[in-house]
């Protein structure tokens, strides 16, 4: 009878160690996806030089839902007065595309009498990484500085980290409505955001590793 219990003394201690564990990765998790939540809840619009609103799928000449709230919102951001100068980023979203994202939005905010000297774009990006890496080249070659990132809600915690790495001095403006409404969508989306910021630390880390 000692025997068994000594035996059983140990697998014991190992499934305490793995409730544990469970409990403080759930734990983590729930945290990050709070965070994101948090920053997406969270309007930072101020005085800048640029307001730059990320590409999302448009459908040949017409921006997408997503894409069209996004637009809006850096239109009534810019209309406001927060920044004199536009910056609609995305490229082609396939080899039989008309328009890329960013000239899509460009017309779109023609349309809406916004001149057209207030507006740039890069028609090369595919991802929310390149949308940024080609604005910090608008940014250098137009002398801008200070951005308002638009995006929806769920996307922003990504794009301000994305903008910290490239050191990009950026403020977020999430869209005030999201075409992601459903549980289903949003907790999709969530999802994808709290495996991008773990993919994100990753990156992050191996570099500073290998520095």
């Amino acid at each position: 009878m000692g025997t068994m219990t000594r035996k059983r003394g140990p697998f014991r201690r190992f499934v305490r160690a793995c409730v544990w564990l469970a409990v403080l990765l759930a734990a983590w998790l729930l945290g990050v996806a709070a965070w994101i939540v948090h920053v997406g809840n969270r309007d930072e619009a101020g005085e800048a030089d640029a307001i730059v609103v990320l590409g999302a799928a448009a459908y040949d000449a017409q921006p997408s839902p997503v894409f069209e709230a996004r637009i809006n919102h850096g239109l009534d951001l810019y209309r406001a007065g927060h920044a004199g100068t536009l910056i609609f980023t995305g490229g082609y979203g396939g080899a039989k595309a008309r328009f890329s994202e960013s000239q899509v939005a460009r017309r779109y905010a023609l349309r809406q009498e916004i001149p057209e000297s207030a507006i740039l774009i890069e028609s090369r990006s595919r991802t929310t990484v390149e949308n940024l890496v080609e604005t910090r080249r608008l940014l250098r070659d137009h002398d801008l500085h200070r951005v308002i990132i638009v995006s929806d809600p769920l996307h922003m915690a990504r794009a301000l980290r994305t903008c910290r790495r490239l050191g990009i001095d950026a403020l977020g403006s999430p869209t005030p409505s999201t075409r992601f409404r459903t549980f289903r969508t949003q907790r999709e989306f969530l999802l994808r955001e709290v495996y991008f910021f773990h993919r994100d630390l990753w990156d992050a880390t191996r570099q500073a590793l290998t520095r």
